[in-house]
C-alpha cells in the first residue's frame, strides 16, 4: 500500500514546478491560481462519492479508479494546447486525488490496531511525502533534459505502476458491507456528504491546509524571483519534504502515546513559525529555512490529523469519515490557491501578503486547538471503532 501511495504521489507532483510556466506560455499566466484550485475542486466534489463507494463497493475499486484517472490524464497534457483545454484537464485530473487517498486511508485503518494507528499513518505519510519530494525534482530534471511531453508521459507511467501494485492487495471492507457497483450508489443524501463526528478534525484540516494551497501556487514564482531556476525551482519542495519526513514517524508514535490534540497544537505552532519566516525573511536562506520549519509543522500535522479523524469515526462509515476530512483538505488547498493567485497577481511585492493570510489561518487553528481538552492516548480511547481481529488476521 505504501509503495502504491509513493508512485501515486510521484505521478502528479512531478508536474507541479513546470505547470505555472507552461500555462504562461499558453497565454494564461493570470490563471496560475487555477492550476491547483481546479484540481482540488473536483477532488473535493468527488470525496462524498468516493467515501460512500469505499464503504459499499470496497476500498480497492475506489483506489483503482483514482490511479486510472491519473494514468489517462498524463497522456492528454501534451494535447491540451489552449488555456481552456489545459484548465479543463486539470479539472478532470482532480478526480484522481478525490478517490485514491480516500480508499488508501480507509484500507490502512482497516488493517492496523488502534494503538498503532498514528504510527501507521506516519509510515503512509512518509512514503507519500517521498513521492511528493522526488516528484518536483524529477519532473524539473526531465523537463530540462528532455521535454515537457516526456515529463507528462513519466507522470502517466508512475500512475500505471501504482495501479499495477494495487492488483496485489486484498480487499478489507467487511463482506457484509460489500455491494456490486450500480449507478444508484451515486445518489447522495445530505447525511452521506459529511460525517458529523469528524467535523472538529475537518475544521483543523481546512485551516492548516489553506497555506499549502497558497504555497503550491506562488513558490515556483518566488523561487524564480530569488534566482532559483532550472532544477533549483524544486529546492523549496525538497527542503520542505525532507523536514516533513524527518518527523512523520515520530509524530505518529507520539500522538499514539500522548494524544492527538497535544501534537496538533505543536504542529500548528510550527506551521505558523514557518509562514512567519516566509513573510519576514525575503532571502534564499530565509526562504529555505521557512521551507524546513513549515515542513516540520506539516510532518507533525498530517499523520495526526488522519489518525484523529479515524479515532472519531464510526467503523461502518469510515470511508465517509475520511472523505469528510479530505473535503476539508481540498477546500483548504483550493481556497488557498485561489486567494494566493488573486493576491499575488504576478506582482512580487505582494508575496508577503499571501503568506501573511496563510499565517492568520494557522493561528486560528491553534486558538481552536488550545480551546479543546487534551484527549487520551490512542490505546486508552474507546475501541468501538477498532477493526475486528479476524479481519486483520485474514488480510495478513
Amino acid at each position: 500500500m505504501c509503495l502504491s501511495s509513493f508512485l501515486f504521489f510521484l505521478s502528479f507532483n512531478l508536474l507541479l514546478p513546470e505547470l505555472p510556466d507552461h500555462l504562461t506560455r499558453l497565454g494564461g499566466g493570470e490563471y496560475k491560481g487555477f492550476i491547483i484550485a481546479l484540481f482540488t475542486l473536483t477532488a473535493g466534489l468527488s470525496r462524498p462519492f468516493s467515501g460512500k463507494l469505499a464503504d459499499t463497493v470496497g476500498r480497492i475499486p475506489v483506489m483503482i479508479f483514482g490511479s486510472l484517472v491519473c494514468f489517462i490524464c498524463g497522456f492528454f497534457y501534451p494535447w491540451a494546447l489552449t488555456v481552456t483545454g489545459f484548465l479543463g484537464l486539470r479539472l478532470l485530473h482532480g478526480f484522481s486525488t478525490g478517490f485514491k487517498p480516500t480508499g488508501t486511508a480507509a484500507f490502512i485503518a482497516d488493517i492496523v490496531p488502534v494503538e498503532r494507528r498514528g504510527e501507521a499513518m506516519g509510515l503512509l505519510g512518509v512514503t507519500g511525502s517521498l513521492g511528493m519530494a522526488a516528484g518536483p525534482a524529477f519532473g524539473s530534471w526531465v523537463a530540462t533534459h528532455f521535454s515537457l511531453n516526456v515529463m507528462f508521459y513519466c507522470s502517466s507511467g508512475a500512475a500505471l505502476l501504482s495501479l499495477l501494485v494495487q492488483g496485489t492487495l486484498t480487499e478489507t471492507l467487511a463482506p457484509a458491507q460489500r455491494q456490486p457497483f450500480r449507478w444508484g450508489l451515486l445518489r447522495l443524501n445530505w447525511s452521506e456528504v459529511l460525517e458529523p463526528r469528524v467535523l472538529p478534525a475537518a475544521l483543523v484540516t481546512l485551516l492548516c491546509l489553506f497555506p499549502f494551497g497558497a504555497v503550491l501556487t506562488v513558490i515556483p514564482d518566488q523561487s524564480r524571483l530569488l534566482g532559483l531556476t532550472g532544477t533549483g525551482k524544486g529546492l523549496f519542495y525538497i527542503c520542505y519534504t525532507v523536514a516533513s519526513l524527518a518527523v512523520r514517524l515520530m509524530a505518529g508514535k507520539t500522538s499514539d502515546k500522548y494524544g492527538r490534540i497535544l501534537v496538533l497544537r505543536w504542529s500548528a505552532a510550527g506551521l505558523a513559525l514557518g509562514l512567519a519566516l516566509l513573510v519576514w525573511t525575503p532571502s534564499v536562506p530565509g526562504f529555505l529555512l521557512g521551507a524546513v520549519v513549515f515542513g516540520l509543522g506539516t510532518g507533525l500535522n498530517s499523520p495526526t490529523l488522519y489518525a484523529w479523524t479515524i479515532d472519531l469515526s464510526d467503523e461502518q462509515r469510515r470511508g465517509r469519515a475520511v472523505a469528510t476530512m479530505y473535503i476539508a483538505l481540498e477546500a483548504g488547498i483550493g481556497l488557498g490557491a485561489l486567494a494566493a493567485g488573486w493576491i499575488f497577481a504576478n506582482q512580487a511585492p505582494r508575496l508577503p501578503y499571501v503568506h501573511g493570510l496563510s499565517l492568520l489561518g494557522v493561528l486560528a487553528a491553534l486558538v481552536y486547538l488550545l480551546r479543546l481538552p487534551l484527549d487520551a492516548p490512542a490505546g486508552h480511547q474507546p475501541a468501538a471503532d477498532a477493526t475486528p481481529e479476524p479481519l486483520a488476521e485474514e488480510v495478513v
